[in-house]
């Protein structure tokens, strides 16, 4: 469970890792609450630290209120097709951003790789990875950026920040030892924040 502010909005937030077949796992974030909805979900296949994503989808919707009038709604659905080493996408996106992408080992989409984040830093593993997602892949790095005190559940906890820029666009993460996801992830875009989730609880 985290509490969320999504573009301005406060909201609640839940993030779930399921089973989905063998070997197969589904992550799901969703955030609402201000009128305004974001799902976002990944299924994934695991084959030892090899990962790689299968399916995703991205709904945000603006449903009342100030939420409406913040919100553009729209909907698209990956699929990563390994036979073919290919990625496309449906849904509402542009013709450029229908894909094929082509695929290589080690490729992941943005809610895998918050999960893969989690895995490389308790392992000290370089913070490098292949992002493919929005029909483009774009090598993406993280730098440690030393370590803050966070506090999840009433409790404080110490926290390695990463921090990964993409031209106007940063993504900061606080992950936790013993934490299966990021304590914190914030969203930023030229510095204004669109998307901060701080982890509240965990079962």
């Amino acid at each position: 469970d985290y509490q969320a502010n999504y573009m301005g909005l406060q909201a609640n937030a839940q993030m779930s890792l399921a089973a989905d077949g063998q070997n197969r796992w589904k992550d799901v974030l969703d955030i609402g609450g201000a009128g305004a909805r974001l799902t976002q979900s990944t299924t994934f296949e695991t084959s030892g630290e090899q990962w790689r994503p299968l399916s995703s989808t991205d709904t945000q919707r603006g449903e009342s209120g100030l939420g409406a009038m913040l919100v553009k709604n729209r909907s698209s659905q990956a699929t990563y097709d390994w036979s073919r080493n290919e990625a496309r996408w449906t849904g509402d996106v542009k013709a450029e951003e229908s894909g094929p992408v082509r695929l290589q080992p080690g490729d992941v989409d943005g809610m895998l790789l918050n999960l893969v984040l989690v895995r490389d830093v308790a392992a000290k593993r370089p913070l490098s990875y292949r992002l493919v997602e929005d029909g483009r892949a774009k090598n993406q790095a993280y730098q440690r950026a030393g370590t803050e005190t966070i506090t999840v559940a009433g409790k404080e906890h110490r926290a390695v920040k990463v921090v990964r820029t993409d031209g106007s666009r940063q993504i900061t993460a606080w992950i936790v030892e013993g934490l299966p996801v990021p304590a914190r992830i914030l969203q930023q875009r030229n510095g204004q924040n669109q998307i901060d989730l701080r982890l509240r609880s965990l079962q």
